[in-house]
């Protein structure tokens, strides 16, 4: 999946969110009444879980921009192939759907911040770029946040709703590790590409070729911003007939806060260690 960067950003964003990645687990969540009481389906969860789990642990060590989304979207497939195999389709789509908002906005903004630093990649060679491009800038921390599963945006709804599921299922311990660990390093490469990309100094100011706002993406950037804002409330008022009754003691209810504080505050410690900035925001 990574590897498939090569291709140019906009075919990205359509591959990661809407076409082809999604397309076998569209076909499993067509197939699922075929797929119950199959061996296969706990074998499929073991898998899908160490996905999400190594996806995440990829994404921190990885220094191309396009890759860390990519990656992204692999551990956003675990969580879909995860919930699927225990039974629950309509979950999967859910989470299908409110993913791929979110993740067509990340990548057509990071797509114009490519674009701006004169088709470089590497995220080493960023910095400062919400000083130039503040509205793709905007979208960009917005859809990232929406991706971590902040409150009240879209990703919210769907994550939040698999992970009380996986609470409230009888599994074992290393399959809810597997969840929430993977979990807090959405959060923790979340809060690196914001700290590379927002926080940092100007690196290489050689071959900067700062633009102003792109406002032909912008109006479609927009478009897709306003819909990651909604499109989780509003899906799971649409297409779910009747609500999921989860009942959970507070501590599980509240343990998806838990893990990104814990996952937003050690992205904070390990990106404060590297960047010495004397960056306004900063200040």
């Amino acid at each position: 999946l990574p590897a498939a960067m090569a291709a140019p950003t906009p075919v990205s964003a359509l591959v990661h969110s809407s076409t082809l990645v999604t397309a076998g687990v569209y076909l499993l969540i067509r197939f699922n009444m075929m797929l119950v009481d199959m061996i296969f389906l706990k074998f499929l969860l073991l898998l899908s879980g160490l996905t999400m789990f190594m996806a995440g642990i990829s994404a921190n060590y990885e220094f191309d921009l396009k890759k860390i989304i990519a990656l992204s979207t692999l551990s956003q497939l675990g969580l879909m192939m995860s919930i699927l195999s225990m039974g629950m389709p309509d979950l999967a789509f859910f989470h299908l759907l409110t993913h791929a908002m979110f993740k067509a906005l990340l990548f057509m903004c990071a797509g114009v911040v490519i674009h701006m630093m004169s088709d470089i990649q590497d995220i080493r060679y960023m910095g400062g770029i919400s000083f130039y491009i503040p509205l793709t800038s905007l979208c960009l921390n917005i859809s990232n946040l929406a991706l971590c599963g902040i409150p009240f945006l879209a990703g919210f709804y769907s994550k939040d709703l698999i992970l009380e599921m996986v609470s409230m299922s009888n599994l074992n311990l290393m399959i809810f590790f597997l969840y929430y660990f993977s979990t807090g390093l959405t959060m923790f490469y979340t809060i690196r590409l914001l700290f590379y990309l927002m926080v940092n100094d100007y690196n290489l100011m050689v071959v900067y070729n700062l633009y102003e706002e792109d406002y032909v993406m912008l109006k479609s950037m927009f478009m897709l911003l306003f819909m990651s804002l909604i499109v989780g409330s509003f899906l799971s008022w649409m297409i779910f007939n009747y609500p999921y009754m989860i009942y959970l003691p507070i501590n599980m209810k509240m343990m998806v806060i838990y893990v990104m504080l814990m996952g937003l505050f050690s992205g904070y410690l390990i990106s404060n260690m590297k960047i010495y900035s004397i960056n306004k925001f900063m200040m």
